[in-house]
């Protein structure tokens, strides 16, 4: 590791230098836009300000292959709000407050459901090593139902499942969590998550790697880890594989188990680095924000000569280049981009109609008012449901930019994909709670069982135009920046080998005391921009014109016909449970202990999907029951003996790493799980586990009977025993991934 960690060190100090610079450009850019504002268009949906926390996405059994033994063994696997799959020994060890075996952040990771697509990515990870037939391979599953999660350096994990129903749920829930965990840089961060971003690109284009980088995916550490890992990768391979020894399975067992290793001690050192200059960062933001505040005119007069030489210099090479290379190509991309996500936009409107108009015949044919507060509980959680939002998200799935791909060095489309994909939940979202809020409103009205079917249609046609308003803006907006994210870096390239080496002579146009907010890399890139952006308007705009795939012209403002409407969303948070459920409902229920308070029944956390109903199912050749791990000095027992007693003293712990190698990190996305760290008493490269201290428990209300047409099981809800998930009130240390 020495020669490794030393490496490390100088590719994180070379990266930190790029993000430093970036910061104080970032600050400028966030700054001067608070003053200037673009004035992009009113969104006319609503948007929920207080998330849905206190809930839980889904549960229930799956089968884990253990490596230390090599065994499957069933688990209990649990998806809380933040999108950590948490997997417990058992259901029984879950409801007992054992702490968890271990708790996923799958960043990053990919999801096979095919044994042979795994084994040979893995032969391919490893030159020389691929099974011959009729040798073992590394794995073999007992079900023909297996996912895996597999990470390019991080360990990686086997499940399977007993039918292709569950191995279908399953993969949809995972799906989210990776999809949820790759958006780990917070939306609303306007400084830090731009100059991070930026000095990613800017590091990777001084290495001569230009376009998508498709393991941009996590939190700031994750991302930095990977991008050690890119360049650390190839050398670890070429220095240690002709040094492992064995079968070929062995050989690729034992690289596993290396890279993953080498994963957490960059990950302990990124993070460790990352979050020294931050805080030097943080710390001198106030003195830069006090010369912005004074200098800004001086700043942006600065800028604007800076980029007119830049602009003299580079107009006529960039403008020939656009239109040979790039403009002919623009109306292909931006078709390819539009059907399926124009598509994907249509599904999230049928699923959103069908799902309010099925709680309308609903509350005319059974339930009425009194069930109303059920049924708005589980439609304010749609765009969380994995299951339902599925049919959204596959529509993105045949994105293929056929022949552009290599001519633009995008490596892959999972980037778009993605993108696409969580405004689509957002979307979803804004629609249900504007539904919501419109809805609240009528029933202080107190209107009859058909007075409120009719406000329910009248409330959907109201959302549903609104719907449509803001997914033509948010698509266009989304199509402009894929075709810059697709068309920027190509040209970049494209002008490297003739304006680079040019650009140094510009520095000295900058004043020396606004060179933290000016730099001469970035002013040549706004201008690179500027050469394509008016053909990337003109397309979209073109499209919009067009009515193609029900885009709005630019022209179309929608007068607010709700003027009231963004204040109602300014009242506290809707509880459907508490408001409009019968209010006997929950006394009496196991699932509440006797000494709950009203407000812990209140921030009871509800599932969204069904439990899959296997519970004790056994799994065809298993062996008999899990041996003890080996009693050692560290073993588990001792170290939470140990940590009892801190946790007793209020001491502050240290947060150990995560079992794929990524430590508790924090990050304002995923704050639920408090825990502290134990290392497991197995082999030397088994993963930490995780505990999580008991705290306060939110009781999980039992699942009622489901809508059929999701396939999900209905559960007995009198018979269940409770489900307890720790919340942000635990004591102990704060686990974030």
């Amino acid at each position: 590791w020495g020669g490794m960690g030393e490496k490390t060190g100088k590719i994180l100090a070379e990266f930190l230098r790029f993000y430093e610079d970036q910061y104080g450009v970032a600050l400028f850019n966030s700054m001067r836009h608070e003053i200037e504002g673009t004035g992009a268009p009113q969104t006319q949906l609503l948007w929920r300000k207080v998330p849905l926390d206190e809930r839980i996405v889904f549960s229930g059994n799956l089968f884990q292959y253990q490596e230390d033994n090599k065994k499957w063994r069933n688990r209990f696997g649990l998806v809380p709000h933040n999108y950590g799959l948490v997997l417990y020994e058992n259901r029984a060890a879950y409801e007992r407050q054992v702490p968890p075996r271990a708790i996923i952040n799958s960043a990053g990771y990919k999801i096979l459901t095919s044994l042979d697509q795994y084994l040979e990515l893995v032969g391919n990870s490893l030159p020389g090593t691929t099974s011959k037939s009729g040798t073992a391979p590394i794995l073999k599953c007992p079900t023909q139902f297996p996912l895996i999660l597999w990470h390019p350096s991080a360990r990686h994990y086997y499940f399977c499942m007993m039918t292709e129903a569950e191995q279908d749920k399953w993969q949809a829930v995972l799906q989210d969590c990776i999809r949820h965990c790759n958006n780990g840089i917070p939306e609303d961060s306007k400084v830090e998550g731009p100059a991070f971003t930026d000095a990613i690109r800017m590091y990777r284009q001084s290495k001569e790697l230009y376009g998508t980088w498709e393991m941009l995916c996590g939190n700031e550490v994750q991302i930095l880890t990977n991008l050690v890992m890119e360049e650390l990768g190839p050398e670890l391979k070429a220095e240690l594989a002709p040094r492992l020894k064995g079968k070929p399975q062995e050989r690729q067992r034992q690289w596993i188990q290396i890279s993953d290793a080498v994963y957490r001690m960059v990950y302990e050192q990124a993070k460790a680095r990352f979050e020294a200059v931050l805080s030097k960062l943080q710390l001198a933001r106030p003195a830069m924000e006090a010369v912005i505040r004074t200098d800004m005119d001086q700043i942006i007069t600065s800028k604007e000569h800076l980029a007119s030489k830049i602009r003299g210099f580079i107009l006529p090479k960039a403008e020939v280049c656009v239109r040979n290379h790039v403009q002919p190509y623009i109306p292909s991309i931006l078709e390819a981009l539009m059907v399926p996500t124009s598509q994907g936009f249509t599904e999230v409107r049928d699923v959103f109609f069908k799902e309010v108009t099925d709680m309308n015949l609903n509350v005319i044919n059974e339930g009425g008012i009194d069930k109303l507060g059920e049924y708005m509980e589980k439609l304010s959680q749609l765009a969380y449901h994995p299951l339902k939002m599925q049919s959204c998200y596959e529509k993105m799935e045949p994105l293929r930019l056929d022949g552009l791909q290599q001519r633009f060095d995008v490596s892959s489309t999972s980037v778009f994909k993605q993108r696409a994909q969580i405004h689509m939940r957002e979307q979803m979202d804004n629609a249900v709670y504007t539904f919501e809020t419109l809805l609240h409103q009528e029933l202080g009205k107190g209107p009859s069982k058909e007075e409120l079917c009719k406000s329910i249609q009248r409330i959907l046609e109201r959302v549903l135009k609104k719907y449509d308003y803001d997914s033509s803006t948010v698509r266009k907006r989304f199509f402009r920046e894929a075709l810059l994210q697709i068309t920027i870096p190509f040209l970049l390239k494209k002008l490297a080998p003739t304006c680079k080496s040019e650009l140094p002579r510009f520095q000295e146009l900058i004043f020396e005391d606004f060179a933290r907010f000016i730099l001469v890399e970035n002013t040549y890139e706004e201008v690179v921009l500027q050469t394509v952006m008016k053909d990337i308007l003109q397309a979209v705009k073109e499209a919009a014109v067009q009515r193609k795939h029900n885009l709005y012209r630019d022209s179309m403002v929608m007068h607010n016909s709700d003027p009231n409407l963004h204040l109602l969303a300014e009242g506290a948070p809707i509880d459907w449970g508490e408001e409009y459920s019968g209010s006997g409902e929950d006394s009496g229920s196991p699932s509440i202990p006797e000494a709950a308070t009203l407000s812990e029944k209140r921030r009871r956390a509800k599932q969204v999907v069904s439990v899959v109903q296997d519970e004790e199912a056994g799994l065809p050749f298993e062996a008999g029951p899990e041996p003890p791990s080996p009693a050692s000095p560290d073993s588990v027992t001792e170290l939470r003996g140990l940590l009892a007693r801190d946790l007793q003293a209020e001491s502050p712990l240290p947060a150990g790493p995560l079992p794929n190698g990524a430590p508790a990190q924090e990050s304002p996305q995923l704050e639920s799980l408090q825990s502290v760290a134990a290392p497991e008493a197995s082999s030397p490269l088994a993963s930490p586990l995780q505990q999580i201290p008991p705290g306060k428990a939110v009781d999980l209300e039992p699942p009622k009977p489901s809508d059929q047409e999701t396939g999900e099981q209905v559960s007995n809800p009198g018979g269940r025993p409770p489900i307890h998930t720790t919340t942000e009130d635990s004591a102990g240390v704060q686990t974030e991934f």
